[in-house]
This record gives C-alpha cells, structure tokens and sequence, in this order.
C-alpha cells in the first residue's frame, strides 16, 4: 500500500511513532479526536497493517465495584486496537465501520491490559460492494492471560 492509499492516522503514526515519546503524542491525538475512549487512557503501541497494540492502565476511572478493570473498559481498549489496526489497513479507496461486537469474559482483569487486534486483510480489489470484516482482538493481563476476548465485526466498502 502506498502513502497516498495510507489513510491519515496510519501515517501519523508512521511520522509520529519513531520519535521520542511519539507514540504517546500519537495516543493523546486519538483521545483527542475520540473524547470517549479518554477515560482508558489507551497508549497505542503497534500499529500496522493486519495487526494493532494498545495498553490500558488499571485506575481509578476503570475500576468496577469489585476493584477490577470494568466491562466497559475492556471493551474499549477492543475497540481502540480494533480501530487503528483497521486505519493501518484499509486503504483510502474503501470505508470501515464497526458493525458488531461480540464478547468474552474470561478472567478477572486485575492489572494493565494490553489489547491486541490481528486478522488477516482482505483483498480490497475484490470488494467492489460491501464485506464484513471480522477482527479478534485478544485483551491479556500484565501476566499475559487473556481476560476478554472480543470479535468485532466491521463493514467495509468502496468509498
């Protein structure tokens, strides 16, 4: 893929992510664009076509009743490696949306998270009307378990 099939968050982050703390800029930029997913602070890692990372704290404004990182929260951080991985991968010819989630609660999250989202991208020459696009993304603990399990499904067609 080109730089101008890039979309402009991918290259962002290949401008901003090989500078000192450019990929800490890059996560303040997303919040910034995406008030809602601030309250995860999500510190976006890896970004690249067919694969993303992010890593969420555990605080205060994550913690559910039980002092544990909240549903919700999980969720997000989903969301947010699904979203990046997604912006690295679909070029400016075609348009994503997510359509579905489904989800998985596996263990109590006690720590930081880290989302990873992979999927193998399809042959955008061959999407000529609209396709789902299913993308896993595995939510693991500071001891690598995973504690959710989420398959967003998303829409993607020409634009």
């Amino acid at each position: 893929m080109g730089p101008m099939s890039q979309s402009p968050t991918y290259r962002a982050w290949q401008q901003l992510s090989t500078k000192p703390l450019g990929s800490r800029l890059f996560s303040a930029a997303a919040m910034a664009r995406v008030p809602y997913f601030t309250s995860v602070l999500p510190h976006v890692v890896l970004m690249e076509p067919g694969r993303a990372e992010v890593t969420v704290p555990k605080w205060f404004y994550v913690h559910n009743h039980l002092h544990t990182v909240h549903a919700i929260a999980s969720c997000n951080a989903a969301e947010v490696a699904m979203g990046m991985a997604m912006e690295a991968t679909v070029p400016t010819s075609h348009r994503w949306i997510p359509k579905g989630m489904t989800v998985q609660y596996l263990a109590k999250a006690t720590s930081s998270l880290r989302a990873v989202a992979e999927f193998t991208p399809p042959d955008f020459d061959a999407v000529t009307e609209g396709t789902e696009v299913v993308v896993p993304v595995a939510i693991t603990d500071r001891d690598g378990t995973e504690v959710v399990h989420a398959d967003i499904t998303c829409w993607v067609t020409p634009a």
